[in-house]
């Protein structure tokens, strides 16, 4: 078993080098669709086996079309891994769409909403000012 340290290492490190590879490694016309980012990678202790999350910009249709064109060039991946990174066994590779930074953008428009709608419910309520309001909902 590996360390912490070295896995949090690892998995650092494959993160980098599968970016560069999306970047001008990867001739798969289906992954350059979508705009694709590496946002986490999540390597087993035995460091055999590493997830991959990626978030992908654009339509769902070519959000589809990346995940499908990342699959298929797992192998690559794979293999270009065991050139650039020295390890003993170079671990599996499995890409995963990552939708927290959508979750996140989500959260925020409707926290915005409440904010907007806040101070107008107060308003009506107590019949005040609205610059009474003002700096209680100063960001």
């Amino acid at each position: 078993m590996a360390t912490n340290r070295r896995v949090s290492r690892v998995a650092e490190l494959i993160k980098r080098e599968v970016s560069q590879m999306l970047l001008n490694g990867i001739k798969d016309d289906r992954v350059g669709t979508g705009m694709v980012s590496v946002t986490d990678v999540d390597v087993s202790g035995d460091l055999q086996h590493a997830k991959i999350y990626v978030s992908i910009y654009g339509t769902e249709e070519a959000k589809a079309e990346t995940m499908a064109g990342l699959k298929s060039a797992t192998g690559y991946v794979r293999s270009e891994l065991g050139a650039r990174v020295r390890l003993r066994r170079t671990p599996e590779v499995i890409f995963i769409e990552d939708h927290s930074i959508e979750r996140g953008t989500r959260v925020l428009t409707l926290l915005n909403q409440l904010k907007d709608e806040r101070p107008s419910e107060m308003l009506a309520e107590n019949g005040n000012n609205a610059d009474e309001y003002d700096d209680e909902f100063v960001e």
